[in-house]
């Protein structure tokens, strides 16, 4: 074999063996590459998991936030029964034709309240309550009104005859009928009348039910215009 002839084997085998070389390093490289590609892949993934959680619960923490608001909001909107006080029911006698007493209830309070059917009016300390104009005390008629707060409410006794206009009463009683029948809220209390001086005469008569005006009961009782 010639000198130049062996040069020319050496360096074919050289070239050989850098592009092996070249070809080993690039596959190396190319596979730590994907490595990193998919580490970053799996971290990526990670912290979407992550913040898709975290947006998750604070979903559910704004959703039960929203929930125990509406709860407390409906709370907050259950209107309370009406209850009677010797400042808050009032008491005038009308003469005349229609001659009539009205009762009037004031809500003080700054919120709504509820009133069922009629008031439960005892006359210098009957035993049993003036009777009823619509319904009988003990069966739930079904007549409720909201007073609005700082509003009014009323009923009438009609004493447009001499049997129930009656005599002169020295006090009255007062029960405000619940929800339930026969049932009543936060009574009694009791109006002296010399006290106030009222001259109130009522008899054989009957009390309308709760109206959220004046003219409504003068109506309900016979003896509005």
């Amino acid at each position: 074999m010639t000198a130049r002839r062996s040069r020319s084997r050496s360096a074919a085998y050289a070239a050989l063996a850098l592009g092996l070389a070249g070809s080993l390093a690039l596959t190396g490289c190319n596979s730590h590459s994907s490595k990193r590609s998919k580490k970053s892949s799996s971290s990526s993934s990670t912290t979407h998991k992550s913040y898709k959680s975290s947006k998750t619960k604070k979903r559910r923490i704004i959703g039960g936030s929203a929930a125990a608001a509406g709860a407390a909001g409906a709370a907050s909107r259950r209107v309370p029964d009406c209850y009677p006080s010797t400042y808050k029911v009032t008491f005038s006698q009308q003469t005349g034709p229609k001659s009539h007493v009205a009762v009037k209830f004031k809500n003080s309070t700054s919120r709504d309240c509820k009133l069922y059917n009629a008031p439960l009016l005892r006359f210098n300390n009957a035993k049993a309550p003036l009777p009823l104009l619509q319904g009988t005390p003990g069966h739930f008629d079904g007549t409720r009104i909201t007073v609005p707060a700082h509003g009014y409410a009323y009923a009438v006794i009609p004493t447009n005859t001499a049997a129930a206009k009656g005599t002169e009463q020295k006090s009255v009683t007062i029960d405000f009928m619940g929800v339930s029948a026969s049932s009543v809220t936060h009574g009694p209390v009791t109006v002296n009348f010399a006290e106030k001086r009222l001259h109130l005469s009522v008899g054989k008569s009957k009390v309308t039910n709760w109206s959220s005006s004046l003219h409504g009961a003068q109506l309900a009782g016979g003896v509005g215009n």
